[in-house]
């Protein structure tokens, strides 16, 4: 089996914490390159998970130079995921970009365009379309029990917990706040579970109510005023060509106690589902309401509760078989771009006081 070396571009706390971790469970796979604009991240990320004679970079050009590297991570903030993706691809590298795939539709078309002109694979970093969960309700969606699924909730709620560390509070880096962050994931994971990806019309509304309060009670302690240039709370009214609706709840910090990130809502004619309580799934048997709990706990006997696997490393795992085997990616940049679509028609929404339409629609 051919070994595949992988270069990380960006080492912060997304490839430190996900990406290499999972990379190293994979016997197939040689991280041999690592790149960071502070190279002290890189040197640390060489140690603890490069080859012997693996290189250090500050200037991610350099090491798409290296003509042995054959995939490439990139786990930059939002802004530099784009044209640093298209300069991999032109490089003649497959590429895993973490989400979001760009911070608004024209950087997400180039990267688009640029997989299809270089014929590398590309993929995105949604995680949790791998967990258990979602591939068991994918499964039911695909054999129709929901029926026809003509309106769903994307939910991506936290109470207090605003990420302090890194770009995130970083507008001009990030593209955004939490709609980008997490409201993405739980868009993609709606989208994909619908199989629809031609949205008609947006409505958003974007909030910027909590970010000068002090004494927050925020899980990461309070943030710096002065840095939180992002929303703290966006909202997202999506109409699809089909006439299917899709509601999108985000926030990082929110009054509410019904809390919630990377799950999906989804009602269909013959059958709905949701993730609020684990897995359920509604429906209607013998003439009665049922509600279906599927069980995912990995362990069979009262003192052994299982190990299941994470869903960063199925889905590396799913990635790197993809490219070895010439296997269509989970993730394809078409439907990462429709994800970026309607993010952008949220916060250009926001900003405008006016509907969004798509295409010839008007």
């Amino acid at each position: 089996m051919k070994t595949l070396k992988v270069g990380i571009i960006g080492c912060g706390g997304i490839a430190t914490q996900k990406h290499m971790p999972s990379l190293s469970l994979i016997k197939e796979v040689e991280m041999v390159a690592f790149c960071d604009i502070i190279v002290e991240k890189a040197e640390k990320a060489k140690e603890e998970f490069g080859t012997k004679d693996a290189k250090v970079y500050k200037d991610y050009k350099e090491l798409l130079k290296d003509k042995s590297i054959d995939v490439i991570h990139v786990c930059t903030p939002n802004r530099s995921h784009s044209f640093i993706t298209v300069d991999a691809l032109e490089a003649g590298k497959h590429v895993m970009c973490e989400k979001p795939m760009a911070i608004n539709t024209v950087e997400a078309k180039k990267m688009v365009d640029a997989a299809k002109r270089t014929g590398k694979k590309l993929t995105i970093g949604y995680q949790n379309r791998y967990r258990a969960d979602s591939l068991y309700l994918k499964a039911e969606t695909e054999k129709g029990t929901l029926g026809d699924i003509y309106f769903a909730k994307a939910h991506a709620i936290r109470r207090r917990a605003v990420p302090t560390w890194g770009v995130f509070l970083n507008e001009y880096e990030q593209g955004g706040g939490p709609l980008i962050d997490i409201g993405t994931h739980a868009l993609d994971l709606t989208l994909w579970m619908m199989n629809n990806y031609k949205p008609k019309m947006v409505v958003g509304s974007v909030f910027h109510k909590l970010g000068e309060q002090r004494q927050t009670a925020n899980a990461w302690g309070d943030w710096d005023l002065k840095e939180f240039t992002v929303e703290d709370s966006a909202f997202g009214y999506v109409v699809m060509e089909n006439g299917a609706t899709i509601v999108i709840e985000s926030s990082w910090a929110l009054n509410s106690l019904e809390v919630g990130e990377a799950q999906t809502t989804l009602c269909g004619t013959l059958a709905g589902a949701d993730m609020k309580d684990g897995l359920r799934i509604n429906f209607v048997k013998n003439n009665r309401q049922v509600v279906e709990k599927p069980a995912f706990g990995a362990g069979g006997v009262a003192f052994y509760e299982g190990k299941g696997d994470r869903s960063q490393d199925v889905e590396a795992r799913m990635w790197i078989d993809a490219i070895l085997n010439d296997k269509e990616v989970l993730v394809k940049p078409e439907q990462a771009f429709a994800v970026t679509q309607i993010l952008d028609a949220i916060y250009e929404s926001a900003k405008t006081g006016k509907p969004i339409y798509f295409g010839e629609q008007k």
